[in-house]
C-alpha cells in the first residue's frame, strides 16, 4: 500500500504531506529527527492519512494536497483537530 499522509508538528502547528508505502516508520523517521527537513519542527502527530494500491495515484493526491486548493480542503477536513 502507498499511503498519504499529513502530519502536525506539536511545536509549531504546521502541517506537513508527503506519502510513503511505511507509513508507521515514515512518521517515527520524522520524530528521530532522521528527516533534515523537518528536524527543528519536532514531535509531530499523524492527523490524516489515505492508502492507496497505485504509486501514481498516491504520488498525484498528494501534490493536489500541497496546492491552494487542497490545503483548504484538509482545513475543512481537519477543522475538529
Amino acid at each position: 500500500m502507498h499511503y498519504v499522509y499529513v502530519i502536525k508538528s506539536i511545536k509549531d502547528g504546521k502541517l506537513y504531506v508527503g506519502h510513503t508505502n511505511d507509513l508507521k516508520g515514515r512518521i517515527e523517521e520524522r520524530n528521530k529527527g532522521m528527516v533534515k527537513s523537518t528536524r527543528g519542527r519536532r514531535p509531530f502527530k499523524l492527523i490524516y492519512y489515505e492508502a492507496s494500491n497505485i504509486l501514481q495515484d498516491a504520488v498525484k493526491r498528494e501534490k493536489s494536497l500541497k496546492t491552494g486548493f487542497g490545503r483548504a480542503y484538509l482545513n475543512r477536513q481537519l477543522d475538529d483537530i
